[in-house]
């Protein structure tokens, strides 16, 4: 790995630690990410409950201890977890799969490092999972409970999920589903999803979408749609070979759950492919690296990387006083630092 890009993925997450972990509600021994910085009255308070970007945070500090092992951030992790569930009001679980999935995903990763006890929520996770599978439009899960709305954020990282879980027959059929049914023939780009109700394909082009999809690729060695799915990010969402940004918000994630599955890529695909997928992730993290705004607590990185972040403090209504953006430029940084 590149001492440089260590570096920077060590100062990104410092930087966001810093500003952002806070107990909840006050409470010793918690801590989740403030959805805002600096933070609105309602932000301090966690009133703003951000499931899913809790679940990349999370997920966060488990690349940031593959990268750097430490005892604090195990400990740190440990009351990570145990805070999801206190300000989940005593649950793993809620009404969106994609979410769940994400936060399922975290879990494993915690699991495997033995940094906490996490079997029940992975078990909560896996079986609401699987209730919403249903063979209305020939397959796959919903969106959320009660909708009629499935798409490629929930079926995607579902089958990642349920792939590194042992359940190959789900994680195929689910990602069968998504190459069937949401995949565009023309371009090998993966649309957000299909409107059971009326037959409607939702096709907005996401930038998480190819990364969950090829993340459901790789983890069924399926070489062809992988390579493909690399091709279809270059050639269509990576100007000027830096992956597109989606402002602030849930978007703020977006591009880097595309980084992170392409950096994932790199040792599994074809030269060619291989070579796309590495220069992506390593143009895109330098284009946010300069772009990022230096202040006393580390850097502040811009919603979208190929153009400067603003002065600090972020004016109120700037996407960059969101966890998701922020914790979205330290995403990308770490899987810039695992690649050669």
């Amino acid at each position: 790995m590149s001492v440089d890009r260590v570096g920077r993925a060590a100062a990104a997450e410092r930087a966001v630690r810093g500003r952002h972990l806070r107990r909840v509600w006050g409470v010793p021994g918690t801590v989740l990410g403030r959805s805002g910085w600096p933070p609105t009255a309602g932000q301090r308070l966690h009133w703003h409950w951000n499931y899913w970007w809790q679940a990349h945070l999370l997920d966060s500090l488990v690349d940031a201890q593959l990268r750097d092992p430490q005892p604090e951030r195990a400990k740190v992790i440990g009351q990570f977890v145990k805070s999801v569930h206190l300000r989940n009001f005593g649950k793993w679980i809620n009404d969106y799969y994609d979410d769940i999935a994400w936060l399922g995903l975290a879990l494993q990763r915690v699991r495997a490092l033995g940094l906490s006890d996490v079997d029940r929520a992975i078990s909560d996770i896996d079986a609401q999972l699987h209730e919403g599978w249903t063979d209305d439009a020939g397959g796959g899960i919903w969106w959320r409970r009660g909708d009629t709305f499935k798409n490629t954020p929930a079926n995607g990282p579902a089958a990642i999920f349920h792939a590194r879980e042992g359940d190959i027959t789900r994680a195929r059929d689910l990602t069968k589903w998504l190459t069937d049914t949401l995949v565009d023939p023309t371009t090998g780009l993966v649309w957000d999803g299909l409107r059971v109700d009326t037959g409607e394909l939702a096709k907005h082009i996401f930038t998480y979408c190819q990364g969950v999809y090829l993340g459901a690729c790789l983890e069924q060695s399926d070489v062809e749609s992988a390579s493909r799915t690399v091709r279809a990010i270059a050639g269509h969402l990576a100007p000027g070979g830096i992956l597109r940004g989606q402002n602030g918000g849930d978007g703020g994630l977006f591009a880097a759950i595309a980084a992170r599955y392409l950096a994932l890529a790199v040792p599994h695909l074809p030269t060619p492919e291989a070579a796309t997928a590495r220069t992506l992730v390593l143009t895109t993290a330098d284009a946010c690296w300069s772009g990022a705004t230096p202040t006393p607590s580390g850097p502040l990185f811009s919603a979208e990387w190929a153009n400067p972040a603003p002065s600090n403090p972020p004016p109120p209504d700037a996407p960059e006083r969101d966890l998701s953006v922020q914790t979205g430029a330290w995403m990308l940084l770490e899987a810039a630092a695992t690649l050669a």
